[in-house]
């Protein structure tokens, strides 16, 4: 098993975070790519790359990958390519990693766009894995097809599903639904012995076990993750503050919380940690420029375990049998 490349640089809390993340990744293999400045401050035994240029947030997305060369960001990339690591995770400037990835490692063959990949959190239940979350706004059906195959990939690695559900994202559940754009990928979708499919499904199935992999262009893909992830905070925010205690003390308010503790630690995105970037020739995740320990931690299991389920050339093959089939 080839060791995780972490990017230290570039992120919203500053690289101890996620050196601290790395150190709590226990058992994981990485290679930590920064300054030598930041490389410092790592535990002994970690292996170190020294990249002299971070890419800031604040950096035009599409330049910066060629302007700075010699980036954290970039050379973790380039380490996937020479085959010395087997993920790229990064927490700086999510518009740079994927052209980076782009950049340094291209499409798979056959792939048209790649597509951000997250896990939506489903309580009692496997997560629902959600693609695209951002990376392409607008789309075409054969683009949603390949999306739908990459997110089968996904959930049998990442989540063990032998058959994982495929579910297309429209605005009601019978096939006539949605924009000519739904109905030409439902017709598509429903062709392929290869993915299990359910047919169309509505945002309220999104966090639940009705379906394991949803199917949607970037523009809505995100707007579902954001307006999602809004809905937990607030919600989160109203029953803390339903509890909060009347006194000094309240027994009652201060039992309710230790209960519902479990239940935030496995809504918070910090148990994923990163989203993966399928359809580029090598494995990146991106994680939030917020990241705390945890999540870092969380982004580099992930990456070992979709490197380990061989992710990459599973779609490869795929995707030969789709163009061999063309």
């Amino acid at each position: 098993m080839l060791p995780i490349a972490v990017d230290l640089m570039g992120t919203d809390l500053g690289s101890a975070v996620v050196a601290e993340g790395i150190a709590r990744a226990e058992g994981a293999a990485v290679i930590a790519v920064g300054t030598a400045e930041a490389l410092a401050a790592l535990p002994s035994g970690v292996e170190r790359v020294v990249a002299s240029e971070v890419i800031e947030m604040t950096d035009d997305p599409a330049s910066a990958p060629r302007r700075k060369r010699d980036a954290s960001m970039v050379v973790a990339t380039e380490l996937v390519k020479q085959g010395r690591a087997g993920a790229a995770v990064t927490f700086g400037n999510s518009g740079a990693a994927m052209a980076t990835a782009l950049l340094k490692l291209g499409r798979i063959k056959g792939v048209a766009r790649p597509a951000i990949t997250v896990e939506l959190p489903v309580p009692g239940a496997t997560p629902t894995v959600l693609l695209d979350a951002g990376a392409n706004t607008e789309v075409q059906a054969a683009w949603l097809h390949d999306f739908a195959l990459m997110g089968t990939v996904y959930a049998r690695a990442r989540l063990g599903l032998e058959a994982p559900r495929v579910g297309l994202l429209s605005i009601g559940e019978e096939p006539g639904k949605g924009t000519s754009l739904v109905k030409e990928t439902f017709a598509r979708l429903e062709g392929d012995a290869r993915i299990t499919f359910l047919g169309n499904v509505e945002g309220r199935d999104v966090m639940s076990d009705r379906v394991d992999v949803v199917v949607t262009d970037g523009f809505t893909g995100n707007v579902v993750l954001k307006a999602l992830e809004g809905a937990a905070r607030t919600f989160a925010h109203a029953v803390l503050s339903a509890l909060a205690p009347a006194g000094e003390s309240d027994a009652v308010a201060d039992a309710a919380i230790e209960r519902l503790l479990p239940l935030w630690n496995e809504l918070t995105p910090d148990a994923t940690g990163a989203a993966a970037l399928l359809g580029v020739d090598g494995l990146v995740l991106i994680g939030h420029g917020a990241s705390n320990e945890r999540a870092v931690a969380s982004a580099i299991r992930n990456a070992v375990q979709l490197a380990e389920g061989d992710v990459v050339s599973t779609i490869r093959h795929y995707e030969a049998k789709e163009s061999n089939r063309a």
